[in-house]
């Protein structure tokens, strides 16, 4: 369904970009966050999920800057932990802006992401003029909780998370009062992969069904 696009940020940085358009007009514009293992072929899929459902959807490659083309295997944590960590804050917001600005030919925009990309997900809607955004199990949050979403947002994490402990999910979602989030008991991180070991496929399917009431209501 999905082609790789080229998008351009405001510093002239050129990244690739899968994107998945819907068969009929689109009902607003989706921006798929990445795990810290680039885009892979679930993300892809994640991001064909979403046109089938009536979005325009952009998965960014949020790595490119310092290395174009990643997609590892979810075995290779520590090269994607080395990966992120090479990258600036401010370029990720940059490249994700500029694939909110595509996105924005769909209509409206949403941010969506998962573990690494969820944070990424929050801190769009905290520094981007983007409409609405949904976190999966986003752990860096918790690095700028000073700052404030601009619009609404969703989160997701599972109780059985070893990377956010429920101290941790709480201190989040306290500073994002007023923001739908749910805890799922049986999950743990990645639960929305079905590539990873922790895929939980029923707190995944009702995280979707949460995920695009919320998108039918703000986009």
């Amino acid at each position: 369904m999905g082609e790789m696009i080229q998008l351009t940020a405001a510093d002239g940085h050129t990244l690739a970009a899968y994107q998945a358009t819907p068969a009929t007009s689109p009902k607003g514009g989706i921006v798929i966050l990445q795990e810290i293992f680039g885009i892979t072929d679930h993300i892809r899929r994640v991001t064909d999920q979403y046109a089938d459902h009536g979005y325009l959807a952009i998965a960014p490659g949020l790595f490119d800057r310092v290395r174009p083309g990643v997609a590892l295997d979810y075995s290779d944590v520590e090269e994607g932990r080395s990966l992120m960590s090479r990258l600036e804050l401010d370029d990720v917001v940059s490249d994700m802006r500029a694939a909110a600005a595509a996105a924005r030919a769909g209509g409206k925009v949403a941010a969506i992401g998962y573990c690494w990309g969820g944070a990424m997900a929050d801190l769009a809607a905290c520094r981007l003029d983007i409409d609405a955004a949904v976190a999966y199990y986003g752990r860096m949050i918790v690095e700028w909780l000073d700052e404030q979403p601009r619009c609404p947002v969703m989160y997701h994490f599972g109780a059985k998370d070893p990377l956010i402990p429920m101290d941790m999910i709480e201190k989040i979602t306290g500073a994002r009062a007023g923001q739908p989030s749910f805890i799922y008991e049986d999950a743990g991180h990645g639960f929305n992969c079905d590539e990873r070991d922790d895929f939980a496929p029923e707190s995944a399917k009702l995280a979707l069904d949460r995920t695009l009431e919320f998108l039918d209501r703000h986009l």
